[in-house]
């Protein structure tokens, strides 16, 4: 069994894009959330200490990863 290094840095270089991908559409996700959400979401979170907005928040963030992990991996 030997190892493939040209296979190996393929996955690697690709994995990476993927991750960076994936950030991207996440931070996009979020702002679109951000904008159509009343107030700046981020402000009533740290500034005001909104519990609940962070929650809302939050469980977006782990919705929107579920859908771009999916749709990555498919």
């Amino acid at each position: 069994m030997s190892l493939n290094f040209e296979q190996l840095g393929l996955n690697i270089l690709l994995a990476t894009i993927f991750s960076v991908l994936g950030f991207v559409l996440l931070f996009v996700g979020y702002r679109m959330f951000d904008a159509v959400t009343p107030g700046n979401l981020s402000r009533r979170i740290f500034d005001e200490g909104n519990v609940a907005a962070a929650i809302m928040a939050g469980a977006f963030v782990i919705a929107v990863s579920i859908v771009i992990a999916a749709s990555i991996h498919s």
